[in-house]
């Protein structure tokens, strides 16, 4: 069974996803509010996140920022919010995914599916390059021995440059690589944002990157060390 945290005030909405999840290999936990969802995070471990922005006390952008402080468990943002603005400011946070009520929970199982898949762990266990070691069974980083903490964005942005290391990547084929078929727009602009702030993390001198290159016109490339 697939394991969510489904973030939802709504009663009535969350029993029928639970119910409907439940049919389709997935157990979901219900958190009304982000202090709920917190303990929750704190005390179990979760395949998937499920966050509606629209809660009570704490709004769902700040608890995706206090998550991400924390976790890189996958995160969905289902809400009534359809506003770009809240989905480009979600999507930069380390949302997955969004999707804007009201949907069809069909969909919503099906960007669970693919959200998780592009999550699937290389048939390599681990990428080295120089100081750097990504583990992709455990999903951690680390730069000289000391592991960083990296959003969703920024550690599936990692992973797709490490799949092709010494290859230069255009956005295009980032974003397809990262997001699949989820990809949209509002994503395509954050990716230099995703990649800046990938370099505050992982290198030494971000302005003169040893790992992440940019390739001038081009893409960028994650430069292969032994």
């Amino acid at each position: 069974m697939i394991r969510a945290l489904l973030i939802e005030d709504d009663r009535k909405l969350a029993l029928l996803l639970e119910e409907f999840l439940g049919q389709h290999g997935v157990a979901a936990t219900v958190a009304q509010d982000g202090v709920v969802a917190l303990q929750h995070l704190s005390s179990s471990r979760f395949d998937i996140l499920l966050l509606d922005l629209m809660l009570p006390g704490m709004d769902g952008l700040t608890l995706t920022r206090r998550i991400r402080e924390r976790w890189n468990t996958p995160l969905i943002m289902v809400t009534a919010r359809g506003d770009d603005a809240d989905k480009i400011v979600g999507l930069e946070l380390g949302a997955d995914d969004y999707l804007a009520k009201p949907f069809n929970p069909r969909e919503l199982l099906a960007r669970i599916r693919a959200v998780l898949r592009r999550m699937e762990p290389n048939e390599q266990e681990r990428f080295k390059s120089g100081g750097l070691l990504i583990d992709y069974a455990s999903r951690e980083v680390t730069v000289e021995g000391q592991r960083q903490s990296l959003t969703a964005h920024e550690y599936e942005l990692l992973v797709a440059l490490a799949r092709n290391a010494g290859r230069v990547l255009t956005r295009d084929q980032l974003l397809e690589q990262m997001k699949g078929e989820a990809a949209d727009e509002a994503f395509d602009r954050s990716i230099d944002v995703h990649v800046s702030r990938l370099r505050q993390k992982i290198e030494q001198d971000p302005r003169h990157p040893r790992y992440v290159k940019t390739v001038r016109g081009a893409g960028y490339l994650l430069a292969r060390e032994s």
